[in-house]
C-alpha cells in the first residue's frame, strides 16, 4: 500500500514518509532500540495497526521475546490498565511472528 500511497506524489506525504523513514535508521541509538521506543509509543496510543508493524520491525532488529515483554510492560506502566488487551493481541501477533521464522 506504501507504494500506491507514494505514487500519489503528494509532496507532504512523501516528506512525512521520509522523515518516519530516517527517524528509524541507524544513528546514536541502534535500529532495535529505536523499534523498541516505537513499540511502546504505539502501545500507549492502543494503534493495533502500530503495533504489528513495530513487532515486525523488532524482530527483524533481533528483539527476543524476553526483550520484547519487557518493553510492553514499560508501555503497559505508562499507558495503564487499558493497554491490557493490546499487550493480549501484541503476544499473540508476536507468537505468529515466531511461528513464520
Amino acid at each position: 500500500m506504501n507504494k500506491k500511497i507514494l505514487d500519489s506524489d503528494n509532496k507532504v506525504i512523501k516528506r512525512i514518509f521520509n522523515l518516519d523513514t530516517n527517524a528509524f535508521k541507524e544513528g546514536h541509538l541502534p535500529v532495535k532500540t529505536k523499534e523498541l521506543l516505537g513499540l511502546v509509543a504505539s502501545a500507549v496510543l492502543r494503534c493495533d495497526d502500530c503495533i504489528q508493524y513495530h513487532l515486525e520491525s523488532a524482530k527483524e532488529s533481533g528483539v527476543t521475546t524476553e526483550e520484547m515483554m519487557e518493553t510492553m510492560s514499560i508501555a503497559n506502566l505508562v499507558g495503564g490498565t487499558i493497554v491490557i488487551p493490546h499487550l493480549r493481541k501484541a503476544v499473540e501477533y508476536w507468537e505468529m511472528l515466531d511461528e513464520k521464522e
